[in-house]
């Protein structure tokens, strides 16, 4: 496959749009193509042509007959080229394989710690996926190219991570990632922040749905937050993806990592809040599986929170449902500005027990202005941790139908 830009692929406005509505129905009939696209019988017979000789499409036998002939079907071709999706956060970076119709064919996850710097990793990365590639008797010309989703603040016009706090190992500033791996690799290679990738996979793991204003938010080492109007992303004048944490909740409250604003809401929901609040609770005297679990107060690490939690210790299971209640409100403000139909919530907090969404939930809701009028769907989205590499790869083949 040549390397030409991935948006000149597809050649004309009319092809594009006929190979997005094959994609997103999976399996499409004729008839309903010509239905749906407007086109004469003629213009969409040479336009599925087109795409046919370029491999991108291809004849999935025939579709009920309504009293004359049966209709063809048509799928795209899944092995037309593949993708690579990778998401780095603060706690893992995974990379991951797929073809034109999402199936993930490969999958690795590395942790983030103090061996972690950019070189280590974009390394083994690239390493990785000519690994991959090779596993799978592919070649890099058969290769779209790879979407990354990190950690913010990044700059996504040049493919630089700017200044990500938090992570374990050093090195992680002004990053140029896109520039580093392309000139590894060969392939293209694009960025963006990765609630916005998680909000692209998540979007399409429900298109059928089809609902117009979707909100992403992600609760780990950090909050992150994307929205999604109409099938795009929003994107304000800088990169967005941690604004959500300095929300403020309480303005005579703590800070975390000695920045950003008092009382906000990183410092009470987020893994080192959650690690800051439990060494607090000790030091203080309360009485703790914890301290069975972690060599002194000053030792407790998220791990021992979550063994904690899963053993129902009741000052872990407090400190939960505490962070789960601030969530609440956090996600009551945005709920009263912004109106999205769905919200979706990612990240390890979320993750760490059913009642941790459900009661940021039930908090929200009890604060929202026009309930029960207003009705939002909560969701922890389809995808789970593979939201934001698999978003990252849809970012890319989603460049095939853009103008």
């Amino acid at each position: 496959m040549s390397r030409i830009p991935i948006e000149q692929i597809i050649n004309g406005r009319k092809a594009k749009d006929i190979y997005e509505h094959i994609r997103r129905k999976g399996v499409v009939s004729k008839l309903e193509l010509l239905d749906k696209s407007g086109l004469t019988g003629s213009t969409l017979t040479r336009t599925l042509e087109e795409l046919t000789s370029q491999q991108l499409i291809r004849e999935a036998g025939f579709g009920e007959s309504t009293g004359g002939r049966r209709p063809i079907l048509y799928t795209i071709n899944s092995d037309y080229a593949y993708v690579f999706g990778m998401d780095i956060s603060r706690m893992h970076t995974k990379l991951m394989l797929f073809d034109l119709e999402m199936k993930q064919l490969e999958a690795r996850v590395w942790s983030m710690n103090e061996r972690m710097t950019p070189d280590v990793l974009l390394g083994e990365v690239a390493a990785e996926a000519e690994a991959m590639l090779t596993r799978r008797g592919l070649h890099s010309e058969q290769v779209l190219g790879m979407g990354i989703g990190a950690v913010g603040p990044l700059d996504r016009q040049h493919g630089v991570l700017l200044e990500p706090l938090h992570f374990p190992a050093g090195g992680w500033s002004q990053v140029y990632v896109v520039e580093e791996l392309k000139s590894r690799l060969g392939f293209e290679i694009m960025l963006d922040n990765g609630a916005n990738t998680a909000l692209i996979g998540e979007s399409w793991s429900d298109r059928d749905r089809d609902y117009r204003h979707l909100l992403y938010v992600h609760v780990g080492v950090g909050l992150r937050s994307a929205m999604m109007t109409s099938g795009q992303v929003v994107y304000g004048a800088v990169d967005m993806e941690g604004s959500i944490g300095q929300m403020i909740i309480q303005t005579d409250g703590p800070r975390l990592w000695g920045q950003g604003n008092y009382g906000a809401l990183e410092s009470y929901v987020s893994v080192h809040a959650l690690e800051e609040q439990a060494k607090s609770r000790l030091k203080q005297g309360r009485d703790s599986l914890l301290l069975k679990l972690a060599a002194s107060p000053e030792d407790v690490q998220f791990t021992h929170l979550l063994q904690a939690l899963r053993q129902s210790d009741p000052l872990t299971v407090e400190l939960f449902s505490q962070a789960a209640t601030y969530l609440g409100i956090g996600l009551a403000n945005l709920l009263n500005i912004l109106h999205p139909e769905k919200v979706i919530l990612g990240g390890a907090l979320v993750t760490s027990h059913a009642s941790f969404f459900h009661q940021a939930t039930r908090a929200a809701i009890q604060r929202t202005y026009h309930y029960p009028s207003y009705q939002v769907v909560f969701s922890q989205g389809a995808l789970g941790e593979d939201a934001l590499a698999a978003g990252a790869a849809l970012m890319v083949i989603n460049q095939l139908t853009a103008n």
